[in-house]
């Protein structure tokens, strides 16, 4: 499944595009970031609720392709042109971390 059909998903708005052609591998869910750095898929989904920074830090490392942030969680607007700048989709959504990440595994069978 490419990108560009989990940025149009109901529920989700995208805050970052990142590359919409890009092909995406799986979906992975994890908030504690050393394990994220070390386990997220490359081209991957990662569903968490970090906030943070150091959560585009570690998406860049990992080389995934899109951040879901769950549960109303955003970034500050110096992080989210950080991630336009590398490419990285961001979107937001009210769901829980499960949820949110079975929606997109459902939608794209991955």
């Amino acid at each position: 499944m490419k990108l560009e059909k989990i940025l149009h998903l109901p529920e989700y708005q995208a805050l970052v595009k990142g590359s919409p052609d890009r092909e995406i591998s799986r979906v992975f869910c994890c908030d504690l970031l050393s394990i994220a750095m070390s386990k997220a898929p490359a081209d991957g989904v990662w569903v968490t609720v970090m906030g943070n920074k150091n959560t585009l830090a570690v998406a860049s490392l990992a080389d995934v392709a899109c951040i879901v942030l769950a549960e109303g969680v955003s970034l500050d607007e110096k992080t989210l042109e950080k991630a336009e700048e590398e490419g990285i989709a961001i979107l937001s959504t009210e769901l829980p971390v499960f949820e949110a990440a079975l929606r997109i595994y459902q939608e794209g069978a991955l």
